[in-house]
């Protein structure tokens, strides 16, 4: 099946039937247990397998598998470069996400320039986080309708209505947004297959030659998406959209106990994470320990 980020995918699973209002709350504890510091690298892998395989469980119920996203993130491999050339390069001390007890050693010893092995768990644990969040954002986006999810915004939203905060606005406006990114990326395949059969070169030749072929992407792109925004408000506009008049919803969400169930698991999930940040636990230290005893 294709994906993208932000792509509704209609199957009836668990995940899907969770109420959009207690998947948002999940999604977040899930990326602040994913992106709290640990005290060891121990304890940092430890803490994003974890992590992975619950994602990779979601995943699997939304029927996103992960080989698709890392497929479509292919396109990444400039910013890992980067990224393992800044955490080389840069003063090992100044690195930001490196644990307090780092233990990993010396790489190598070039006439005085000294790499360590942290320097590249650091970069992997910057692209490992950034891998998870984004198939995390997934398991929202292809299990949840955009309506639900505009409702679960603006749900949340609710109480800011008191000092006369555009609450529906902006829920629209978000999942407009995220209904968007499918859209632009078919228009980006389909203009990229226009431009080569044109023999517009993408994948070969210099710097100049690359960033050239990209004018002739980003030019036509542009285009179809201001076109694709003004046939969107036409649209809304024909049909009496009125943001600030009181509207009336054809399905009602109710909270169920299956949602609980996902909520309070999760949110116990993040105390756990949270306790183990805090104080510092190993599990290495502690059953290795316990065994050399």
């Amino acid at each position: 099946m294709n994906f993208s980020l932000g792509r509704y995918i209609p199957y009836e699973s668990i995940i899907h039937k969770i109420d959009p209002r207690a998947k948002i709350v999940g999604i977040i504890a899930l990326m602040v247990c994913i992106f709290l510091p640990m005290r060891s690298w121990t304890m940092t892998a430890t803490s994003l397998g974890l992590s992975t395989i619950l994602v990779i469980i979601l995943l699997a119920c939304t029927r996103t598998g992960i080989h698709n996203i890392l497929g479509s993130l292919k396109s990444m491999w400039f910013m890992v470069i980067m990224l393992l050339l800044v955490y080389t390069l840069m003063p090992y001390n100044s690195l930001p996400n490196i644990p307090v007890d780092d233990n990993l050693g010396v790489a190598w010893n070039l006439n005085g320039w000294t790499v360590y092995w942290g320097s590249f768990a650091a970069a992997g644990t910057i692209l490992m986080r950034l891998v998870l969040m984004i198939s995390i954002t997934v398991v929202l986006t292809a299990s949840t309708k955009p309506l639900d999810l505009t409702y679960a915004f603006e749900w949340y939203l609710t109480p800011l209505k008191v000092i006369h905060f555009p609450a529906h606005e902006v829920a629209m406006t978000i999942s407009i947004a995220l209904r968007f990114i499918p859209t632009l990326m078919d228009d980006t395949k389909r203009i990229m297959k226009a431009q080569e059969s044109r023999g517009v070169d993408f994948s070969h030749g210099g710097l100049g030659k690359k960033i050239r072929a990209l004018s002739s992407l980003i030019v036509p792109l542009f285009v179809s998406a201001f076109s694709r925004s003004e046939e969107l408000a036409n649209a809304m506009e024909c049909r009496g959209y009125d943001p600030k008049a009181k509207r009336t919803r054809y399905r009602i969400l109710r909270w169920k106990w299956f949602d609980w169930v996902f909520l309070i698991l999760l949110l116990a999930i993040l105390a756990l994470y949270i306790y183990v940040c805090v104080s510092g636990f190993d599990p290495y230290n502690f059953f290795f320990g316990l065994t050399l005893q």
